[in-house]
């Protein structure tokens, strides 16, 4: 029998515990310690301009004050990375977010390198080392986190990982590697795709194409994580065709409703934990 995984739920759990921890921040070293997350979104992508102000809503629900700059479509690449300097240099901003996808004339690369370690609240600049301790890139930590929550061990197991981008694919096959995963990764160059997917225990698909896999692409009894959050015809829709996967797995994550709200949760987490850690150097 299938089970959902259900992301909202635990994602609930998360930002609980962040709201604890902020207020233990806040009871420990004053109201300056509270976690703070400055939000930048550039153009006018109303998705984007959507996430940013759910992303908001979501620091307030956990004691995190949130900061939005809305910049237009036409800031140049140069004001972008002047603005993400100045924030660096800040005192009073613990976190930097910038939303993306950003307008095509600025490089994503060098707005994301731009962003000092320290505030990297996406975790895009974890350590390939990095553990619970440490800042992990988001989607990837959120995923580990809904397994560990269902009860499923990746140890000794062979993981599939679909998507090989610097924000959720290669990021994602390491933390599944530290947790001793046997892995396998797949992308636009692997041929055929399904003759991976099929020896999956647990196969994780990121790659941004709207059902890519089917039904016949997954063995009895996996475990599917869909990351992927695609729009047809004005619906939410994952990578995976969950009507003819579902019916194969042993666990599998909705769409919407899955790995999304699970990626929002460890931006609290992180943000969190960016803030401890800039009191702790304040000691």
């Amino acid at each position: 029998m299938t089970s959902i995984i259900d992301g909202k739920a635990i994602a609930n759990k998360v930002s609980d515990e962040v709201r604890e921890g902020s207020s233990r921040l806040v009871e420990k070293y004053g109201e300056d310690a509270r976690p703070n997350m400055t939000l930048i979104v550039v153009g006018d992508d109303p998705i984007s301009k959507k996430l940013v102000s759910m992303k908001a809503k979501d620091c307030e629900t956990a004691g995190i004050t949130p900061t939005v700059i809305a910049l237009s479509q036409n800031t140049s690449e140069e004001k972008l990375l002047r603005l993400i300097d100045r924030l660096n240099r800040d005192d009073d901003v613990r976190a930097i977010l910038c939303q993306l996808p950003v307008p095509e004339h600025i490089s994503t690369k060098r707005i994301l390198a731009a962003i000092a370690p320290e505030k990297d609240v996406d975790g895009f600049s974890a350590r390939i080392d990095c553990d619970d301790y440490d800042i992990a890139a988001c989607t990837p930590a959120a995923v580990m986190r809904m397994l560990k929550e269902s009860g499923i061990s990746v140890s000794g197991r062979h993981c599939v990982v679909v998507g090989r981008s610097n924000i959720v694919g290669k990021p994602m096959a390491i933390q599944l590697l530290l947790n001793d995963a046997t892995v396998t990764v797949c992308h636009s160059k692997t041929k055929d795709v399904g003759d991976f997917t099929r020896m999956a225990d647990v196969l994780i698909v990121a790659v941004g194409r709207p059902r890519l896999i089917t039904g016949d692409m997954v063995k009895e009894g996996a475990v599917v994580i869909d990351v992927g959050m695609n729009y047809v015809d004005g619906k939410p829709v994952g990578d995976v065709d969950y009507e003819s996967v579902a019916p194969k797995t042993s666990f599998i994550t909705p769409v919407p409703g899955g790995v999304g709200p699970m990626t929002r949760a460890y931006l609290l987490k992180n943000c969190l934990r960016l803030a401890e850690l800039y009191c702790r150097g304040k000691k």
